[in-house]
């Protein structure tokens, strides 16, 4: 809603497209919330990056999902998405394809664990590969001297009231992740 996964997204993008060989392409998932409301909760207008179907997705060699949180899981527009993938699910069109995920919480305690782990069910019974950064990131992910979303499952960041923006080290961690994944992607595909 106020571009922090949009941020990070952007890193990431930039990490896969630095790997030769390896195209990326972003999308947004359908908002599912009424303009009026968007407006009332202040969202900034949206992107103009296209919208993705389902289809759309078997296009692709791998997947890198990001989302806000709501209450310790995906929102809802997300939620939404992967329910309608019913048809991908029931032929396995994405089964052995590589999937990551990043994800924008509103607080610590907002879901920088519990939102990867809920979204794994759904990667799972499309029979996808889940691709964790891990610790691959090195000593970024042992940061401790200041607030640092992320984990081994994913870029992260913490969106607060909005206002934060996504720092430095989580730049990095996604640029990290994009460049990662798309090494895996690459690997795998290359092996079929």
């Amino acid at each position: 809603m106020y571009g922090h996964v949009a941020k990070l997204a952007q890193e990431i993008q930039k990490g896969a497209s630095s790997v030769e060989g390896v195209e990326v392409k972003l999308f947004q998932v359908p908002e599912t919330l009424p303009t009026e409301v968007l407006g009332k909760m202040g969202a900034p207008p949206k992107t103009e990056v296209p919208t993705i179907t389902p289809s759309e997705l078997t296009e692709a060699d791998g997947i890198i999902f990001g989302f806000p949180t709501r209450f310790g899981m995906m929102a809802a527009q997300m939620k939404a998405f992967f329910d309608s993938t019913g048809g991908l699910w029931r032929g396995q069109e994405l089964a052995g394809k590589p999937a990551g995920i990043f994800y924008s919480t509103g607080s610590q305690g907002g879901g920088q664990e519990t939102t990867p782990l809920t979204t794994i069910t759904q990667l799972v019974h499309h029979g996808m590969i889940f691709v964790p950064v891990g610790y691959t990131f090195g000593a970024g992910m042992f940061e401790m001297e200041q607030i640092k979303g992320g984990s081994p499952y994913g870029a992260g960041t913490f969106a607060g009231d909005g206002s934060r923006q996504p720092s430095e080290l989580e730049l990095g961690q996604a640029f990290h992740q994009g460049k990662y994944f798309a090494g895996i992607a690459k690997k795998l595909k290359g092996s079929a």
